[in-house]
């Protein structure tokens, strides 16, 4: 079940206050001693902003998707941000109890300047928009959302056996009909020897996320990739004051299997690569993965989701990099009447040809 929950500041009562603050020009989070912005590069200033008491939150489920979101504790209802929903009750954060995460990315795009990526996206070929599509208000619930994933690294270590192809040349002389009289030719020949070959491969890697949201399908996920990991910042509570956070539902396990799929594809094509000769056929890879090491991320990402004639879209907005993607609907009688405006056109145009003729 996916859940989400917000990841506000906690102060001990014997413990010292946290600080930290956003940055001015794009939100992003700061460290206390950062003289520059990690993500737009922005001059700070020396002070520094204590967080202090924590705002009291509330805490709602949907109970058609499962995602679970903190709020303001003046907030009396609440809209889905995953599924459009309003289905949703109070539930307690304690009943968690998940892993905090170690690493996130601020945010680098404005809510501002994620609302104008999505004004251009829904304009581009409006033409074959629904005409009421207007009257679902959409940009109003655009949200800004820390979303979970699992980036893992490990050490393939393979075992490869394949055919090993070296091309060789030969002449060969023919015979053919050149204007009614019989030639002799010679023309050069491909020949390919082959044999068996079998060796180790290992490689290191990483770098590869996992969603680890259920809302987040991984195929979304790969949509608005790839976040620029090198802005990796340690996780701290203050870095997502004020930001919707979704905690994971999406396990370890599970996940650390899509990544071992990923891997294993990418032996697989590095161990094509390291084959000597000219081509292989055959090739078998068995590979073992250990050294494993995984990280929680938080990565940020704008998220709308909406209804248009009880079909569920959704549109997304890298926070790091402003790339998107989405899906919006389309009108099939505008595209049917375009498709017959253009038979027509043909047909019309056939039609002068031949007159002209």
């Amino acid at each position: 079940m996916l859940e989400l929950t917000q990841y506000e500041p906690t102060v001990e009562d014997d413990a010292p206050p946290v600080h930290g603050r956003g940055c001015p020009q794009c939100g992003a989070p700061v460290e206390p001693l950062d003289r520059f912005c990690n993500a737009c590069g922005s001059e700070q200033v020396a002070e520094t902003v204590a967080i202090g008491a924590i705002e009291p939150q509330r805490h709602f489920r949907c109970e058609n998707c499962g995602a679970s979101v903190a709020v303001g504790s003046d907030q009396r209802s609440y809209v889905c941000a995953f599924c459009d929903s309003t289905y949703v009750v109070e539930f307690s954060p304690q009943q968690s109890g998940r892993q905090a995460p170690e690493f996130v990315i601020g945010f680098a795009v404005t809510s501002e300047q994620a609302g104008e990526k999505f004004r251009h996206w829904l304009r581009r070929n409006a033409w074959f928009r629904p005409g009421d599509l207007h009257r679902a208000q959409v940009e109003q619930k655009l949200t800004g959302v820390y979303l979970p994933f699992w980036s893992f690294s490990m050490l393939a270590n393979s075992q490869w056996s394949a055919s090993i192809g070296e091309y060789w040349y030969r002449t060969e002389t023919y015979t053919t009909r050149v204007n009614g009289k019989t030639v002799t030719k010679t023309r050069r020949v491909r020949e390919t020897e082959w044999w068996p070959l079998a060796n180790h491969h290992h490689a290191y890697y990483s770098g590869y996320l996992v969603s680890g949201s259920r809302g987040l399908n991984q195929a979304d996920a790969e949509r608005v990739k790839p976040f620029h990991l090198a802005a990796l910042r340690r996780y701290e509570p203050y870095f997502l004051a004020g930001w919707l956070c979704e905690e994971y539902s999406v396990e370890a396990e599970h996940a650390l299997e899509v990544c071992r799929q990923e891997f294993f594809r990418r032996e697989q094509s590095a161990v094509a690569e390291f084959l000597p000769g000219d081509t292989h056929s055959d090739l078998r890879v068995q590979t073992q993965f250990g050294q494993i090491n995984s990280d929680l991320i938080l990565l940020p990402i704008y998220l709308l989701s909406y209804r248009h004639r009880d079909k569920l879209y959704r549109f997304l907005v890298n926070g790091q990099t402003g790339k998107v993607a989405g899906d919006k609907p389309l009108s099939w009688q505008k595209i049917t009447a375009a498709v017959v405006a253009a038979i027509l056109g043909i047909l019309l145009l056939i039609l002068l040809f031949g007159f002209n003729r």
